[in-house]
């Protein structure tokens, strides 16, 4: 991977220029820009990016309509593809947007069968006065450098991944279609080539391929919902907001084993059950494992999120006859968009290194695009079924954590905060999501060849965040 940077003291016009090679075809390559996700997919996990709109696909005349913040201030921008010559090159253009003008030509160049030169080339003109240009211009040059790195080594990966498996196109159903995980997972596997059912509780929005269900009162339209290959089912209450009242506790139980029963029920008494039913858990099942390292095999624990993720792995298990059955037990998925990451972020920007109790718990991490890719190896793995550890190969202890992400800002200092003031504060939640641990180790991903994009806390911090 390079790029060249070319700044223009006497032009107007400036250009910003990166290339990679990708692990396949140049058909390939060119087709999955071309599909749906692909743009969700290449947009970096810290820049604040929303799609509010968006008509056809990279043919000349389609447009895309975004939301981009710029520190605090948001920007409206609006593309059109102008360019199309497949498998060679597509150009989009902005209409209206924070520059005076942006071009972007994504080039392929074939370099064997399965190897591809792929170019991104943008040339922009600045807004604003000139004489502010030249400093401006190194402040666009770091973004665009980080943006574009992180756009091509997405792309590697997810090519490396994909390339990994022969599947035809598969028809697969995915519950919380906006949630933090399937917001990512979904748009890898539209542009993988595969088609995604979102199952949705509310009215479906036009254009979308969405189907209603309420598990609650029992509504799910099979017809609508057609034929399945897959059904990977991620919805459930957050169990991090709010204090842990019993009515709250009871939300979080049901929200997990009614509509994972009701669905597992549902599929298992389809005409024709999909192939493979994965369902979401948590390492929560392993209660507080000090410092033994945990694996498949192990018992859950003995309390409340260990019950609560044993009951919902046994609501899955009404599929287990009628297919393939995968429980993933997911880890604390990192990603500046949600969970831990997203509530820790703040306060360590103000330069505090919160450290919980002893801070000798394990945290059992995992990159939100690992969580995509082994649910997609999972997937695609005839061999894997029952409970696997979604977690990277290396968790680390609380305060560990707290330190590695705090490096990545420079100088803070360490404020601990004891154990018997997070229990006033919240009680069981904090004693159990923040004082207690488990060192999980993902023996059926790796046993199977499954390869991690971010084996060590501090990659994957550094990729989540643009960060050196």
């Amino acid at each position: 991977m390079g790029s060249d940077w070319s700044r223009r003291k006497n032009a107007a016009t400036r250009l910003f220029k990166m290339s990679c090679v990708v692990p396949a075809s140049r058909e390939r390559v060119f087709a999955w820009h071309a599909r749906p996700g692909a743009l969700e997919r290449l947009t970096p996990p810290w820049e604040k990016v929303e799609v509010v709109g968006r008509s056809g696909g990279i043919e000349p005349g389609a447009e895309v309509f975004l939301k981009v913040r710029l520190g605090l201030l948001p920007f409206p921008w609006h593309a059109r593809h102008t360019v199309f010559e497949p498998p060679r090159l597509f150009v989009d253009e902005q209409v209206s947007g924070p520059f005076a003008s942006w071009k972007h030509k994504h080039r392929f160049e074939s370099l064997g069968p399965e190897k591809t030169l792929l170019t991104d080339a943008v040339h922009y003109r600045l807004r604003g006065p000139s004489c502010l240009h030249d400093p401006l211009e190194t402040f666009v040059q770091r973004r665009l450098f980080r943006t574009f790195r992180y756009r091509q080594e997405t792309l590697i990966e997810d090519m490396k991944l994909v390339g990994r498996f022969v599947v035809p196109p598969l028809r697969i159903a995915v519950t919380g279609p906006t949630g933090v995980i399937a917001s990512r997972l979904v748009p890898f596997l539209t542009a993988a080539g595969h088609t995604v059912v979102g199952l949705v509780r509310r009215r479906p929005e036009p254009g979308k391929n969405e189907v209603f269900w309420d598990p609650y009162a029992g509504v799910l339209d099979t017809d609508a919902l057609g034929p399945l290959d897959a059904v990977i089912h991620l919805a459930g209450d957050p169990i991090g907001s709010g204090r842990w009242t019993a009515e709250k506790k009871r939300r979080i139980m049901e929200s997990r084993t009614v509509p994972t029963r009701f669905l597992a029920e549902a599929m298992a008494r389809a005409k024709t059950p999909p192939r493979v039913f994965l369902s979401a858990s948590a390492v929560g099942v392993y209660g507080d494992g000090g410092n033994r390292v945990l694996v498949e095999a192990d018992p859950p624990g003995a309390d409340f999120l260990s019950d609560v993720c044993r009951r919902w792995e046994e609501a899955a298990g009404a599929f287990r006859d009628s297919g393939r059955l995968v429980l993933l037990r997911i880890g604390i998925v990192l990603t500046p968009r949600g969970g831990a990451l997203a509530e820790l972020l703040p306060v360590v920007r103000c330069r505090v290194r919160p450290v919980f109790g002893s801070g000798r718990q394990f945290w059992s991490w995992i990159h939100v695009d690992d969580v995509v890719g082994a649910i997609y190896h999972a997937l695609c793995t005839e061999s894997i079924s029952g409970p696997v550890n979604l977690t990277a190969p290396n968790p680390v202890r609380q305060e560990a954590f707290a330190g590695t992400l705090a490096r990545l800002w420079g100088r803070t200092v360490p404020v601990r905060v004891p154990e018997k003031v997070m229990e006033a504060g919240m009680g069981e939640k904090g004693r159990e999501i923040l004082l207690s641990g488990a060192r999980v180790f993902p023996k059926q991903l790796l046993g199977t060849g499954y390869g991690f994009r971010h084996p060590d806390l501090r990659g994957a911090l550094a990729a989540l965040l643009g960060r050196p």
